[in-house]
């Protein structure tokens, strides 16, 4: 395990990487000895082998495509959100680029507070905006060939819960 004052980008909210994260030592990072820390949330998405039920062929990879520095900059206001609804005292986004394959995780957001209910609603919140809102693109390859993937009406119906509407309805 790594230290957490030797991850790479220790002090960052947000990494985009295509490196694959280790999450005892990013939640550790976002802990850090604060002692006013009560509770600590996180989600990890990770690349399934079929988009769908019932969707033909499996996916053999999820490629996974940003705008370096704008990517980066649309997930930190995300994040500022997150700060202003929410009694949060931490957050912590890593995400993915580049070819994953299914079981690999894609995605961490975790997120520290006093208390638990405000960890589990702030986590809840930036993944549904980063799910609809967060310039990326995959790309996924089946049997059947190659295809990008279309934002789910579902991932703006999440959003939609927390009175934001998705910029792709």
């Amino acid at each position: 395990m790594v230290a957490p004052n030797m991850l790479p980008g220790a002090g960052a909210r947000v990494r985009i990487q295509e490196a694959a994260f280790d999450v005892a030592a990013e939640l550790g990072a976002l802990q850090a000895g604060d002692p006013r820390v009560g509770a600590v949330c996180s989600f990890v998405g990770t690349v399934r082998d079929r988009n769908a039920p019932g969707a033909a062929g499996s996916v053999q990879t999820l490629e996974l495509e940003h705008y370096p520095g704008m990517t980066e900059k649309s997930i930190e206001a995300m994040v500022d959100s997150a700060f202003a609804r929410f009694d949060i005292l931490g957050a912590r986004v890593v995400h993915r680029v580049g070819v994953l394959q299914p079981t690999e995780g894609v995605v961490l957001v975790a997120v520290s507070s006093a208390h638990r209910g405000q960890s589990f609603q702030a986590c809840e919140f930036i993944m549904d905006y980063l799910k609809t809102q967060a310039p990326f693109w995959k790309k996924e390859t089946t049997p059947e060939g190659a295809h990008w993937v279309d934002a789910r009406v579902s991932d703006d119906e999440a959003l939609a819960r927390w009175g934001i509407a998705a910029r792709n309805a």
